[in-house]
């Protein structure tokens, strides 16, 4: 079994940046590729990006060059480097694997944007 716990969320204003983590425990062997993804009040939830371990990154077109996914093997973490923010991007954030395991969606994380 494998626990995801997403942290860093919080309120920003508009072209502000926040930095999410996402600490995995657990089984993470399984898991080839990780991702985020974003859910906004009434609305489906969405894939904003997914790296493959030591391999590429990608992204949605509404965050491409805003938004960094980054690594730390050592400490089983992903990183989302939130950049330029836009209240548009205001939605719960969540990491899992890619594709995502259902059991492994966690709390997620508020990220807010706001004047």
């Amino acid at each position: 079994q494998v626990q995801l716990v997403e942290s860093g969320g919080g309120l920003v204003q508009p072209g502000g940046s926040l930095r999410l983590s996402c600490a995995a425990s657990g089984s993470t062997s399984s898991i080839y590729a990780m991702s985020w993804y974003r859910q906004a009040p009434g609305k489906q939830r969405e894939l904003v990006a997914v790296a493959i371990r030591g391999g590429n990154t990608n992204y949605a077109d509404f965050v491409q060059g805003r938004f960094i996914m980054s690594e730390d093997n050592a400490k089983n973490t992903v990183f989302l480097q939130m950049n330029s923010l836009k209240p548009e991007d205001t939605a719960v954030y969540y990491c899992n694997g890619a594709p995502p395991f259902e059991a492994y969606w966690g709390q997620g994380t508020q990220v807010t944007v706001s004047e």
